[in-house]
């Protein structure tokens, strides 16, 4: 564990931060405090250690603070309005998931490290036949973790994340559609490294030419096309930390337009294991009392079949079978009155298996059949 000192606002700051263990969290920390000098490093006992610094990373100036600090878009030419609409879908909080907090999944996280975060770390290796990705589709049943996948793309990876739905890019007025689309991609290379995340990407970009197609719906594919080709991926010569990444999410891929599934990779989400169910189970009960009898393996096999997000529901649905029992019966007035600790009861392994008859899985052996038959075919990864 490293101590590090900044002279931030006129004074003294020290931060206790495991350096080797975390090198972004010791990036984020100078950034934070915005330091006018880089003072020292050193261990707890006080000795210095500078080189291990200067080996990791450049020392912020101030100058590179405040620029990240004040930089702003420049919207003039478009309407306000649009501009502030599409400003709000740029997370600015960190969404808290890290890739830990995802069970199972370990090839779409792979391949998604490898889209977004290696080439930001190893700029020289990632050009010409190696350059990045243009984007990346999300392909599979609904619930099985493709949002959670983006969010933890936009909390590890650090990049500006833009997490837009369709109705963000849809306006009533003619033409304000593809200019929503347009300014969305030059907000983006503004604030590079960006990640755009497109949830339900099937409902803006179907197939063309059907009956169902309206023309304008024509003009926005058109550009969000122009536009992925113009900023997708870098180029032979281009910076990979200047790429602006289109990462998009489907339940129903047969329906997208086949020129947006060319310039995707497709990354299929299926439902978990069993090895990941056990993960689910444990991630969602870790903060739940469990009865001696309750045996997760044994839950896990009974939910063949689950997506993470049925998981979910048996596991709320279980935790709630104690206080259920508790009140029922009871008025109002007596429901009020019970303890805090009255209604602190573990949940039994009677509870889940309760749970299980009432929660069905989501995903039908039908529909399962008809993803792994489009990825088999469209499938890239």
């Amino acid at each position: 564990v490293m101590l590090m000192y900044f002279w931030s606002r006129n004074r003294l700051v020290k931060q206790q931060v495991d350096i080797l263990g975390d090198i972004s969290n010791f990036q984020y920390m100078a950034l934070r405090h915005t330091p006018t000098q880089f003072l020292a490093v050193g261990t707890s006992s006080g000795s210095l250690v500078r080189s291990v610094t200067w080996g990791v990373f450049p020392v912020i100036s101030q100058s590179d603070v405040q620029e990240k600090e004040v930089k702003k878009f420049d919207g003039t030419g478009y309407d306000k309005d649009l501009v502030e609409a599409l400003e709000r879908d740029i997370i600015s909080q960190n969404p808290n998931v890290k890739w830990d907090d995802i069970a199972d999944l370990e090839d779409a996280k792979k391949l998604l490290k490898e889209a977004v975060v290696l080439p930001m770390w190893m700029p020289a290796f990632f050009k010409g036949i190696r350059r990045p990705w243009k984007g990346v589709l999300m392909v599979g049943p609904p619930g099985t973790g493709k949002t959670l996948l983006a969010k933890a793309v936009a909390t590890e990876c650090r990049t500006t994340f833009f997490n837009v739905s369709s109705s963000t890019l849809t306006s009533k007025y003619r033409g304000e559609s593809e200019k929503l689309v347009r300014l969305l991609f030059e907000m983006a290379r503004f604030y590079a490294p960006t990640t755009i995340f497109i949830d339900e990407i099937d409902s803006m970009c179907s197939r063309r030419g059907t009956s169902e197609e309206h023309e304008a719906s024509r003009r926005v594919k058109a550009e969000l096309l122009v536009q992925m080709d113009g900023v997708g991926g870098a180029s032979e010569n281009d910076d990979p930390s200047k790429m602006v990444m289109v990462l998009a999410a489907t339940n129903f891929p047969w329906d997208i337009d086949e020129a947006l599934r060319r310039r995707l990779e497709k990354i299929y989400i299926p439902l978990p294991s069993t090895k990941g169910r056990v993960e689910l189970l444990r991630i969602n009960l870790k903060e739940l009392e469990l009865a001696e009898d309750v045996d997760m393996d044994k839950i896990a096999e009974q939910m063949e079949g689950y997506s993470g997000a049925d998981i979910t529901n048996v596991c709320r649905d279980a935790s709630l079978m104690a206080m259920r029992r508790r009140i029922e019966g009871l008025t109002p007035e007596e429901i009020r009155n019970i303890s805090r600790d009255e209604m602190h009861m573990p949940t039994t392994m009677e509870d889940f298996e309760s749970a299980l008859k009432k929660v069905s899985k989501s995903v039908s052996a039908a529909d399962l059949e008809k993803y792994e038959k489009w990825i088999e075919e469209f499938g890239s990864c």
